[in-house]
């Protein structure tokens, strides 16, 4: 795949990115070698790979999942601006 000139100035425009017309032939070549890096990276076998989220193996770090200041509800409300029946009250947003 490889980005013309038009097609440089119309991201410029949908990313709301001033780019002068100097620029655009440089940017051109910018996207061009990085769509070619990422043709590169499909090439790769990768079959057998299991997905992860960091390169290095961890463990999400799990804690307990307990209530709190669930029975109070007063010191709950305290922190609200206002309050009706046990409930925050907040300002209208829509009409």
């Amino acid at each position: 795949m490889s980005v013309d000139a038009a097609t440089v100035r119309r991201i410029a425009h949908l990313a709301r990115i001033a780019v002068k017309e100097d620029e655009v032939a440089h940017l051109q070549g910018e996207l061009n070698a990085m769509l070619a890096f990422v043709e590169q990276l499909s090439e790769v076998n990768v079959d057998g790979v299991e997905p992860m989220t960091s390169v290095t193996p961890m463990a999400m770090k799990m804690r307990t999942d307990v209530v709190t200041d669930g029975d109070n509800p007063e010191a709950v409300l305290a922190n609200a601006p206002q309050s009706d029946d046990g409930f925050y009250l907040v300002p209208k947003v829509i009409e």
